[in-house]
């Protein structure tokens, strides 16, 4: 898709309803299609908030950006995300938080960037956070710097996330599970799934309206 052609819809996609929890749990793992709303809430989830930004390539092509998270003791070690993070007791909301983590990340101009659209939470077992995805563009082809967090910069064409290839399955082990299948997305000759697949699903269903 042209980003010439996507910023026309932004106000369409801006006011248009979201799909939530139908199309995310079409990419959710077993375990998290477990968890009521009332179980999560007792749960006493920790707040994140990430940040989805769509930008042109030189020829004006749209793309999104992901990380490839560096490795690290903790159970999303070395795994596909969207720049983000936990909130912060100084952050004055969680769209401040995920403006101040992709800056962090990957280097972002916060003042270029224009925040358009609030998604569904996505709850995460495995950590027990609730993380709140923003939607954002950029008018320019950005250059991206990666922090020590992040061990690759991982940027999709969006007609391929919209491609019907793009969905598959695949078995793999984590820190807490072992040889458990899950829905996939395969973008960038990576295997994409858990919580970023859940959330990816949701931006195809709802870009696939004005496409």
């Amino acid at each position: 898709m042209n980003f010439l052609v996507f910023k026309k819809h932004i106000k369409q996609l801006s006011n248009a309803k979201i799909s939530g929890l139908e199309a995310q749990f079409k990419l959710a793992p077993e375990i998290r299609k477990e968890f009521s709303e009332e179980k999560i809430k007792a749960s006493n989830p920790r707040k994140a908030g990430v940040l989805v930004i769509f930008y042109p390539d030189k020829k004006g092509e749209l793309h999104i950006l992901l990380t490839l998270r560096a490795s690290y003791k903790g159970v999303h070690s070395a795994q596909i995300s969207f720049p983000g993070g936990k909130l912060d007791p100084k952050d004055s909301s969680l769209q401040h938080t995920a403006l101040r983590e992709a800056k962090e990340e990957v280097g972002i101009i916060e003042e270029d960037i224009t925040i358009f659209k609030k998604m569904t939470d996505v709850y995460i077992p495995p950590s027990n956070f609730i993380v709140t995805p923003y939607l954002s563009y950029l008018k320019y082809t950005p250059k991206f710097t990666k922090n020590y967090e992040v061990e690759a910069l991982i940027e999709v064409k969006l007609s391929d996330l919209l491609a019907d290839t793009a969905i598959s399955s695949t078995i793999l082990s984590t820190s807490y599970a072992k040889n458990i299948y899950v829905p996939c997305f395969k973008l960038n000759n990576y295997i994409v799934w858990g919580a970023t697949a859940m959330m990816l699903n949701e931006i195809k269903e709802l870009i696939k309206t004005i496409s």
